[in-house]
């Protein structure tokens, strides 16, 4: 007895055929294969139908569809000439340069009801599978790493050298710092670096829901707990939460009687709903923002003394703008890349007579304020630079008495001779503003000689 080796072609058939009822069509909609198995259903020959049209041996079929559209079709159910429903997947393939080189299509006969009942759990997976990812990028879009924070100043750079660290603990973190400084991007930072980075990141601002909706926000509620309640209840923030971050803004801003739930939360790691009566068990790593005072609250009675040294086992203080003024040019540039992104700008610098602008200037707003300086300029703007001129809605802030961020306390008692230069430093930078920063007319209406007001220029280090 002899026996015939198959060589690889054969065996791949042989294997298609075993599993599937198979069609492979290229690009045109020509038939490239035909199992043997699909060609007896179809009452054809399965050699003389490869290289004819598809359609023209299936009837109605929807490979060429899936050939055009690029998307496949899977657990589709397709009637037969002989009125046999199959079960069908349309996958096309492509080259890797992503063009479409043709589809293959597997059929098989089974249950439909059967089938029926999969294809509904499947398409219940899929919504669940795209709320899923929905939220995912929901959180990717608002989550930052330790490089979105912008800045090369000393104490930022303090800051940057121990968040890795901190990051690495499960311990209670207190962000501090004015309004404006960007809290939250370290915040963000400190969950990214974290091994809980793969689990939810939740933020909720303690100061923009009203204190009656506050508790059933954060701890959720049981169905029927009060009027409105939704139908099986609802998780609070720290439910979803579990096993990642949960970020506290504003938490000055936290009535009393939820800030004792809260410190029971954070010493139980567990809640009750609102309504309910059965404790839920959570993981969870508290990072809480403030821009008060809360010693100064703990001793006003507003703020509870226990709980304050629960959320501050670690302090971070972010500095305002400006202490960090070194850190402006890198932040306007950043501000442009974001602005010529979303806007489609072409602003590529800024010049030094507004950076100059900008150190006059003490920020109260801090980095945020600059942000929204940066974007109104932007949009004045008809050129490639930002220049003095796009800034003139920014000229008042500027000399505004207590505004000026050389300026000597009122609280000071400074020299004749100091008050002097200071006005004088003040009434030369108004004039050149005025004058867009021409000094031959800056010399005229001030009424001294050029000669003269470069020496001040030079003396009072005014480069505009």
């Amino acid at each position: 007895m002899t026996y015939k080796l198959l060589n690889v072609n054969d065996y791949l058939k042989l294997a298609v055929e075993s599993l599937y009822f198979t069609v492979i069509i290229d690009n045109r909609g020509i038939i490239r294969f035909l199992s043997d198995n699909y060609a007896e259903i179809l009452n054809v020959d399965a050699k003389k139908a490869e290289g004819m049209p598809v359609e023209k041996v299936i009837p109605n079929t929807r490979l060429n569809i899936v050939s055009r559209t690029g998307k496949a079709e899977i657990g589709n159910i397709f009637r037969m000439k002989n009125g046999q429903d199959v079960i069908c997947n349309r996958i096309p393939f492509k080259d890797k340069d992503g063009n479409i080189k043709g589809v293959i299509s597997t059929a098989s006969f089974h249950d439909i009801k059967k089938v029926e009942i999969l294809n509904q759990q499947i398409l219940k997976l899929k919504k669940e599978n795209k709320l899923y990812i929905e939220q995912l990028n929901n959180l990717k879009n608002n989550t930052f790493s330790i490089q979105s924070i912008i800045g090369q100043s000393n104490n930022i750079l303090e800051i940057k050298s121990i968040l890795p660290k901190i990051s690495e603990s499960n311990l209670s973190v207190l962000i501090t710092g004015e309004t404006g400084t960007g809290k939250e991007i370290f915040a963000n930072a400190i969950h990214q670096l974290s091994d809980r980075k793969m689990f939810n990141y939740i933020k909720i601002n303690c100061a923009a829901i009203p204190k009656d909706l506050l508790e059933s926000e954060l701890f959720g509620y049981e169905e029927g707990a009060f009027s409105g309640a939704a139908k099986g209840g609802k998780k609070g923030k720290f439910e979803l939460a579990d096993q990642g971050t949960i970020l506290l803004d504003e938490v000055g801003e936290m009535p009393l009687f939820l800030q004792s739930k809260l410190l029971r939360v954070i010493q139980e790691q567990e809640l009750e709903r609102v309504g309910g009566l059965k404790t839920i068990p959570i993981d969870v790593r508290i990072i809480c923002n403030t821009n008060k005072d809360l010693e100064k609250l703990v001793s006003e009675g507003k703020f509870r003394e226990d709980l304050y040294y629960r959320i501050n086992v670690v302090e971070i203080n972010i500095p305002p703008l400006r202490e960090r003024l070194d850190d402006i040019p890198l932040l306007c540039e950043y501000f442009l890349q974001k602005f010529n992104k979303e806007n489609g700008y072409y602003i590529h610098e800024i010049s030094n007579e507004v950076f100059n602008l900008f150190e006059q200037y003490n920020w109260k707003g801090n980095v945020r304020e600059l942000e929204h300086v940066i974007e109104r300029a932007c949009v004045m703007s008809s050129g490639t630079t930002l220049t003095i001129n796009d800034f003139d809605f920014f000229l008042p802030r500027v000399f505004k008495k207590d505004n000026v961020n050389n300026k000597i306390e009122s609280t000071e008692i400074a020299s004749l001779e100091e008050q002097k230069n200071q006005v004088e430093k003040e009434a030369i930078i108004k004039a050149l503003i005025h004058t867009k920063g021409n000094k031959t007319a800056v010399a005229k209406l001030l009424k001294i000689d050029r000669s003269i007001l470069y020496d001040k220029l030079k003396r009072y280090d005014i480069s505009l």
